[in-house]
């Protein structure tokens, strides 16, 4: 039973050990940002070679602070010096921008829809102005729900071309006069 536990914690530890100094693909580094406080230690104790980015070890500190051979009385040597600039991966995010239509006037009142642009892709829609209450406030509802929001008919189009809202003929000619003039502005 000993010898199982044994075997098993010596295969962990070696492992480990073979992660740390082969490194695991994007992990070297991970490692050769740590603090030399937290620098990863060998078997033996002493301190783990560093790895450069191609897997190879790295020169330790004090080899390149040696003075070399080549270097004159009265020179100093030349510490070595990174000059490869990290890459920053992420995309920057473009920037939201909102543009709005001009108010339409229609058989039953008037709108105004305004769009929320993230680069060039409508983000979300949205009608300002559009009569509230009794019939023409049900239509209204009707087409605000079916045409604005981040999940409605416009952002996922993306375009001014919606279907009509059946019983809200006039709305919806009113909503995509609007919107198609706001596309133009954007």
């Amino acid at each position: 039973m000993r010898r199982a536990l044994l075997a098993i914690t010596g295969l962990a530890a070696s492992t480990t050990a073979l992660v740390v100094l082969k490194g695991a693909p994007g992990a070297s580094q991970v490692a050769q940002d740590l603090p030399a406080a937290e620098a990863p230690v060998a078997a033996d104790g002493s301190a783990a070679p560093a790895l450069t980015p191609d897997g190879s070890v790295a020169p330790s500190a004090s080899a390149s602070a040696k003075p070399s051979a080549k270097a004159g009385a009265g020179q100093t040597p030349r510490a070595k010096s990174s000059t490869a600039a990290k890459a920053t991966t992420a995309a920057p995010k473009p920037a939201a921008r909102t543009v709005t239509g001009p108010v339409v006037s229609y058989r039953y009142g008037s709108l105004q829809v305004r769009i929320t642009l993230s680069g060039t892709r409508i983000a979300d829609a949205t009608a300002l102005g559009m009569p509230q209450g009794g019939q023409s406030g049900l239509r209204s509802d009707d087409v605000q729900a079916r045409y604005s929001g981040t999940s409605g008919e416009v952002v996922a189009r993306q375009s001014a071309n919606l279907n009509t809202v059946s019983g809200a003929t006039y709305t919806s000619d009113a909503y995509q006069q609007s919107l198609q003039a706001a596309l133009d502005r954007a």
